[in-house]
């Protein structure tokens, strides 16, 4: 079995009062963090050293039992014994510690060790020295025959200093980490709010880092996050509440297009996208962040082909061919249609570059069909558009052989 050890014992540097453990991130406690980092790494079993049953700790508690492990808390290093054999793993995770999951992740799946930083950098850091090279990283995984050590240690002792001595004594090995970890805030021992403060903007952009140049609309997307995401995630705003307000935006948008407003109707469908995106970014925030496990955005790819279904509606609404006499019926639905599945197509078809990202983009989208609808002749612009996605389709897109595996087929 795998234990999992957490403390809430030390105090914030320089109050009277408080703990590092409950300094929040992201709308989250310190501690929380680690729970998520303990749970994935397959602890079935939690334990938390404090002196107090706070709101803290019940939260802890709820929040592991509904992820099926066993939760416990205890004030003194003796009463970890019981609750640890010889036969398990267990996983430490200092006071205030902050790390990045998939940083933390494969260092402490890989084998027992206490993980160590160079001294000069870790001191600095705010970490424990162990001796003249190492500082203690924080973490350590420890085989269960350890605790037992804690019997012949005073009660009084410090749980994690005691095992981090026990540790260095059994001659469990170090395992260096470089320096570079302590870049941003991948691996960082929060002791005070403002040390708090400084670090959140930082996990916010790594939890939204992108491996591609984003389009308008998605860097408009996580600047909302980085900037209102905070205050959000503080004041315990939940994903679902933001695409909440993304589906009302969306149905403002039907009501504006069916009443004759297609132009507001098409940038509301914009605002509904941006704010379906936002939702889905703070949801993979969460989920990274290991705070939700499986959780994700009421709003899926299902609302993206609604607000499509919208640029089609208000865009054939909006055209004036469905009005003219002698046109069949439904003509006027055709070009918008093209429009949409063509903007489904290229990003499948075409390589991968800048442009794929912003046909992806339905802030892009509806802005430019606002546009179109306010200054330019609607009909004549939108089959415009077509014409020119198709030609530069064609412009950047290699030419096929006569035969899909012309490079395996030899003609005789």
């Amino acid at each position: 079995m795998r234990v999992g050890l957490l403390s809430m014992t030390d105090a914030v540097s320089g109050e009277l009062q408080g703990l590092r453990a409950v300094l929040t991130i992201g709308g989250r406690s310190l501690v929380r963090h680690q729970l998520g980092l303990a749970l994935a790494l397959g602890c079935t079993r939690i334990v938390v050293v404090t002196d107090a049953l706070t709101s803290e700790v019940i939260a802890l508690q709820h929040a592991t039992e509904s992820a099926g492990a066993r939760f416990h808390v205890i004030t003194s290093a003796h009463a970890l014994l019981p609750l640890v054999t010889a036969e398990d793993d267990l996983i430490v995770l200092g006071d205030g510690l902050l790390v990045q999951p998939e940083l933390a992740l494969p260092q402490l799946e890989q084998a027992t060790g206490v993980l160590a930083l160079p001294v000069e950098a870790g001191v600095a850091a705010g970490f424990e020295r162990i001796d003249i090279n190492h500082a203690f990283a924080g973490a350590m995984r420890l085989p269960g025959r350890i605790v037992a050590g804690l019997g012949d240690l005073p009660p009084e002792w410090n749980t994690h200093a005691a095992l981090l001595r026990l540790a260095v004594q059994g001659r469990v090995p170090l395992r260096l980490l470089p320096d570079a970890v302590l870049a941003d805030a991948r691996w960082k021992l929060v002791r005070n709010e403002d040390e708090a403060h400084a670090a959140e903007p930082v996990w916010l952009r790594l939890h939204t880092a992108s491996g591609h140049l984003r389009s308008p609309g998605e860097w408009i997307t996580a600047k909302t996050v980085h900037l209102a995401g905070p205050a959000l995630l503080h004041a315990g705003t939940r994903p679902w509440v933001v695409a909440l307000g993304g589906v009302v935006a969306l149905l403002l948008a039907f009501g504006a297009g069916w009443f004759g407003w297609r132009t507001p109707g098409f940038g509301l469908l914009a605002l509904a996208w941006t704010l379906a995106r936002v939702a889905q970014m703070m949801a993979d925030i969460e989920r990274r962040a290991l705070l939700a496990t499986g959780y994700r955005a009421p709003t899926g790819v299902w609302f993206e082909w609604v607000i499509d279904g919208g640029f089609v509606a208000l865009s054939a609404w909006r055209s004036e061919v469905s009005h003219a006499p002698g046109v069949p019926l439904g003509l006027g639905w055709f070009a918008p249609l093209v429009l949409i599945l063509m903007l489904h197509l290229l990003p499948r078809v075409v390589p991968v570059g800048r442009m794929t990202w912003w046909l992806r983009d339905r802030l892009v989208a509806g802005v430019a069909l606002a546009a179109c609808s306010a200054v330019l002749p609607f009909d004549i612009c939108l089959r415009a558009v077509i014409l020119a996605l198709v030609v530069w389709a064609l412009a950047v897109t290699s030419a096929r052989g006569p035969l899909a595996n012309a490079d395996l087929t030899t003609a005789d």
